[in-house]
């Protein structure tokens, strides 16, 4: 049996027509044991008009990330396009059906959370986070989009920040991006 590498936490937030998504570096194998700090979870795709962060298992979240590339060059970089073919086909799919993991994907008009259950969720307040210390960053987020004048980027990381300092499965090395 092999061994499931997982444990992170993105989180995006769109605010004045910026998106930024955040992710930690944090890699754990099993329930006990940091395999990795400084793992790069949030990357810019399609030419730099797209980004997107995974969470989950690190081969299934490599796997769907470069399958939603593909399915944007596929459909023009129309990124709700791309999302709604990608779940579709994960959700259908015997192979795929069995990966685990989520994704957050955004360009300047959206921001969409991906699911492997089929869901393509855009969310109401401009807020979303997934992983291991998503709910933790959820909370922190909304709060400074409401009770703060900064923008997405900073939010973004520090929602990344209070979910480390809650998590174990969430740590300070942050990576973010931007459109």
């Amino acid at each position: 049996m092999m061994t499931q590498l997982h444990g992170t936490t993105i989180c995006g937030v769109r605010k004045d027509g910026r998106c930024a998504i955040a992710g930690d570096g944090q890699v754990t194998m099993g329930e006990t044991t940091i395999f990795k700090g400084s793992a790069v979870k949030v990357r810019r795709i399609c030419e730099g008009k797209a980004v997107l962060g995974f969470a989950g298992s690190v081969a299934d979240a490599f796997s769907l990330s470069q399958r939603f590339e593909e399915k944007m060059d596929q459909f023009g970089h129309n990124l709700m396009r791309a999302a709604v073919e990608l779940a579709q086909e994960w959700r259908s799919d015997k192979a795929l059906r069995r990966l685990e993991a989520m994704m957050i994907v955004a360009d300047k008009e959206d921001m969409l959370i991906i699911s492997g259950t089929g869901e393509v969720i855009s969310p109401d307040d401009g807020v979303c986070a997934i992983g291991s210390g998503g709910n933790y960053a959820l909370a922190a987020a909304r709060a400074l989009v409401r009770h703060t004048d900064m923008d997405a980027r900073a939010i973004a990381e520090e929602a990344l920040r209070i979910a480390s300092s809650i998590c174990v499965f969430t740590n300070g090395n942050i990576t973010v991006e931007e459109v």
